[in-house]
């Protein structure tokens, strides 16, 4: 089963290239039903942020009317990059099958080694500047959270 739904992430990704979109598909299966599928966006839409997953991850919030996805699975043509490990970690989703690995991704042009290796770098030694003002208030965003009697914890 899990070859199947592979298998249909990469066509995706294949048929997404011929819409004008990258070269990603992916999809969010709960119960062996596809919930929600997804090519890469990211030049269609003008949105960085518009990768195969991550868009796949938003509609399966919708459908479910959840926003996490606890007990699916994603299925996705390639290794995720940084940002969407990190969307499929906040989503908790149970599992993640890939076809092809960063290494492929990078010898087609899409290379995420710089972003895990800033990663790890302390803020002050990015090579994007991350810089720290104190400011009086900074907290209240967060005192008002903690205040909140109301809030959904994630």
């Amino acid at each position: 089963m899990h070859s199947s739904f592979l298998r249909r992430a990469v066509e995706l990704a294949v048929d997404n290239v011929g819409q004008g979109g990258g070269p990603f598909g992916a999809l969010v299966v709960k119960d062996d039903k596809v919930i929600a599928a997804s090519g890469n966006r990211v030049t269609v839409n003008l949105d960085p942020t518009a990768h195969a997953e991550v868009l796949a991850i938003r509609l399966a919030c919708r459908e479910l009317g959840s926003f996490q996805l606890t007990g699916c699975t994603l299925y996705t043509s390639c290794e995720p990059c940084p940002m969407c490990l990190g969307a499929i970690y906040w989503a908790r989703l149970q599992a993640v099958y890939y076809a092809c690995n960063r290494q492929d991704a990078a010898q087609a042009g899409f290379d995420d080694r710089f972003i895990y290796d800033e990663i790890g770098k302390s803020s002050d030694n990015r090579c994007i500047p991350m810089i720290y003002l104190n400011l009086n208030n900074a907290g209240l965003p967060f005192q008002a959270w903690d205040d909140l009697q109301s809030k959904i914890k994630y």
